[in-house]
């Protein structure tokens, strides 16, 4: 088998990250601008004109929607795995600080807005491959917007620019912007816009940064509190048979409760008093048949939309109430990083309130009654964050039927919606190509997806990080045939190399995974294609749309595990 690793193409990314770990290893703090020349030097897909006097838009967009919003005011970052190390590093208790994230990012933060501090928990070193080059580029960005304002008039109204066509104009000019990105940054910023704008004027960024022991325990020890809660809640898992799922927080409880099915009239009432026009639009068409969106998906969605409001703690309430009554707990991450989970028993789950689309087709599911197996689903982690929280889970789980994967991914040959169902993974963190069962073709998830392709029989590479890769890097492994981009499939295929063989994974080989005695499932949707001109990893997110392939996924997910289960129960 020809195998071609982008080892050359990936040198500047090499020594982007070795500059920054060597840098990291003092104890003192680490001056941002230090790093950015080799951040510029790295050539990131997602930074490519950080050296260009005008900003790049697309990674400043990007880093602004994942950072948190004090960003903007802090001096100083702090990354650690637990609250033990900030204490011992003398910054108290981080818990009793005001706790933030970024719109698009999930990760537990906290501001210390007396001393201009964010302290960030950290999974694992994937983390600081994300947070690290964020914060460079979100510098680089800003300041160069900094200097590009000094040259605006003292007297310009920028609450009031946006509502003058030739203003607005001449206001993304004199930034060296595009009107488009403009407006885009605005509708982000909201009625901050104004402020936003007044702060990046007013001063120059100089981030600085510090690692709190980076060291592998630490990491470990953040895991073993993370599986504390989630075994205390549910100690069943202990000794029970576990299906795991690594997905999200909504679509497996959707779909399995059928809380949202049964609260329509609640729901659509809501998007009346609302005013959600669009949302109610949309909901007509279906009703009318007009569109072929999914009546199901679309409910889930505005649900979503309710329990955000203020005030809605009594919908949520209910919720709690009805998914306690069909076996399903919800467990939120305590004192350690923001990886929720949730855990299903079969045996308590109503069939009546099962989403119509599961039970299509399928015999009598009354087996579930006799069913001892557990569902564990996890909120997706972050890179090699997934290696750690698996290894967890098959230590101390009774036994592990089956291992699923539903995460986002960037295509290089789809577009975003559809699913990509890899059979080869390369991983850039063990240097391993996995070769992968097949627990899922496309006719399994085809009946569910209304708008998009799916792409079966692909080959995925996992990578370190989103800014971690340059158009060089990415022409290689398009040549030989990857077509998606992702973060966490090839650290969860490491994890079950080692839950199969008595030996740690191996590195830089190509590992055969098929005699695995459980069953291994993966499935990505896109979320983005880095090689366009127009949207791309930074440009947007899937919102309602993005329903479609989550859940499509997530019904293939449940649809195999129950009929997995059938068949175990019928040999027992």
């Amino acid at each position: 088998m020809e195998r071609t690793v982008p080892y050359t193409a990936s040198e500047e990314v090499e020594l982007y990250q070795r500059t920054y770990y060597s840098l990291l290893r003092t104890s003192d703090t680490v001056q941002i601008r230090s790093i950015e020349e080799v951040h510029a030097g790295m050539n990131s897909l997602l930074h490519q004109h950080a050296r260009h006097q005008e900003p790049d838009m697309m990674a400043f967009i990007y880093a602004l929607l994942r950072l948190p919003e004090c960003v903007r005011d802090t001096k100083e970052i702090v990354l650690g795995q637990t609250g033990s190390v900030f204490e011992e590093a003398g910054l108290g208790n981080v818990w009793d600080w005001e706790q933030v994230s970024g719109k698009a990012r999930r990760r537990r933060c906290f501001y210390n807005s007396d001393k201009n501090i964010l302290a960030c928990i950290i999974a694992s070193r994937s983390d600081i491959d994300d947070v690290i080059p964020m914060i460079t580029a979100y510098q680089i960005e800003w300041n160069k917007i900094h200097q590009l304002m000094q040259y605006l008039p003292d007297d310009i109204d920028l609450t009031q620019v946006h509502k003058h066509h030739d203003t607005w104009y001449n206001l993304a000019e004199a930034l060296m912007m595009s009107v488009g990105d403009l407006t885009r940054w605005r509708s982000i910023c909201g009625d901050d816009f104004a402020e936003w704008v007044g702060k990046i004027k007013s001063r120059e960024l100089n981030f600085q940064v510090r690692l709190l022991n980076g060291s592998l325990i630490e990491y470990n020890r953040a895991t073993n509190d993370w599986w504390k809660v989630i075994s205390g809640r549910v100690p069943e898992l202990l000794d029970r048979p576990v299906y795991f799922i690594s997905s999200n927080t909504h679509s497996f409880a959707n779909l399995l409760s059928g809380f949202a099915l049964k609260s329509q009239k609640e729901i659509n009432q809501y998007l009346v008093n609302a005013g959600q026009e669009e949302l109610l639009e949309e909901w007509n068409q279906i009703q009318a048949r007009a569109v072929p969106s999914s009546q199901e998906n679309f409910l889930y969605y505005a649900l979503k939309k309710y329990i955000q409001e203020p005030g809605s703690e009594k919908i949520v309430k209910r919720r709690a109430d009805h998914e306690k009554s069909s076996g399903i707990h919800r467990i939120s991450s305590e004192h350690s990083f923001d990886v929720a989970a949730q855990v299903f028993d079969l045996s308590k789950l109503k069939q009546n309130w099962l989403d119509p689309r599961i039970t299509s087709g399928l015999a009598d599911l009354d087996f579930l009654t006799r069913s001892d197996a557990l569902i564990l689903n996890i909120d997706y982690p972050l890179g090699l964050a997934a290696y750690n929280l698996l290894m967890k889970v098959a230590e101390n789980a009774g036994s592990i039927l089956g291992v699923y994967t539903l995460g986002k991914a960037a295509t290089l040959n789809g577009v975003v919606g559809d699913v990509i169902i890899p059979y080869v993974v390369h991983d850039e963190h063990s240097r391993n190509t996995y070769l992968c069962p097949r627990a899922f073709e496309a006719r399994d998830v085809r009946p569910y997806l209304v708008y998009g392709t799916v792409l079966d029989n692909q080959k995925a590479v996992t990578v370190k990080g989103t800014f971690l890769q340059n158009p060089s890097y990415m022409d290689v492994f398009y040549r030989e045939g990857y077509t998606g981009i992702e973060m966490e499939a090839g650290p969860y295929l490491s994890a079950v190399f080692e839950m199969f063989r008595p030996y740690r994974h191996p590195v830089d080989e190509i590992v055969n995974l098929d005699r695995v005695p459980f069953d291994l499932g993966i499935l990505h949707y896109a979320s983005d294609r880095p090689l366009s001109k127009g949207k791309n990893l930074g440009a947007g997110t899937l919102s309602y749309y993005g329903m479609d392939p989550t859940y499509a996924c997530s019904l293939a997910i449940i649809r195999r595990i129950f009929e997995l289960e059938q068949k175990r129960l019928q040999k027992s």
